[in-house]
Formats: C-alpha cells, structure tokens, sequence
C-alpha cells in the first residue's frame, strides 16, 4: 500500500524539497542549547519559507514532553508536537512526522522547532 500524500494528487505544482543542509544548526531555548546537529534538513516548500528538521539524537529529547496536539498536512501527514520545558515551558514548539508520507519519508524521526516559541535558531 503507498502512503502517497493526497496533496500531491490533487495539486501537482506543490513542493517539498528535502535538502541536506550545510551549515550547522543549534537551538537554543531558556538559555540552554536544546539542539545542536550538522546532520540537518532543510524543507522548502511551496508557499512556506524554509524549516530546519534536526534529527532526534542530536536533541536533549528529555526536555520534550508530548503532547496530545496534532496537526495534518496533505503533503507531508499527521504531524505530532511535544511542548519544550525546563526553566520554562513552549507548548506545541516541536513538531514531527513519525509516519510521513512516501514522497517526503526523509522527514522520519526528524524534529522541527517553531522559531517564535524558542529563543533562536542559528545556522552558521
């Protein structure tokens, strides 16, 4: 069975780039460095700016909590969140695509960080 996003089907023009990224990524969040990975993919996606996806070995995973939220997208799949805490909480700031769909599977076991609820993300 394919697990071809819908999206795709019933628009055709829309991307997704999946792109290795060159540059090293850190996030950093109520003073801390939540990630730090050279491993990184970058998203580029029709109507969207690009998005880092950090993957989870090169994340302080306990300082995510999961949470119920999920959110779909026609292109990628359901996406499931976890909130940040430590000294302070973001709620909903990491998203990920444990099941996504063929055309975008790079996604798998990847986290993304929304940039309004960390304190910054750097690439250099």
């Amino acid at each position: 069975m394919s697990n071809s996003g819908p999206g795709y089907q019933k628009n055709p023009d829309h991307k997704v780039a999946l792109e290795p990224e060159k540059r090293r990524v850190q996030v950093r969040f109520a003073g801390e460095i939540i990630a730090d990975s050279r491993d990184v993919v970058t998203v580029n996606e029709t109507n969207h700016g690009p998005v880092f996806y950090v993957p989870r070995k090169d994340v302080k995973m306990d300082r995510l909590v999961r949470t119920e939220h999920h959110t779909y997208c026609p292109y990628k799949g359901q996406a499931s969140y976890f909130t940040l805490a430590g000294t302070r909480t973001a709620e909903n700031a990491v998203w990920t695509y444990e099941t996504p769909y063929d055309e975008v599977m790079g996604l798998k076991d990847l986290l993304a960080f929304y940039p309004d609820r960390v304190d910054e993300i750097v690439a250099s």
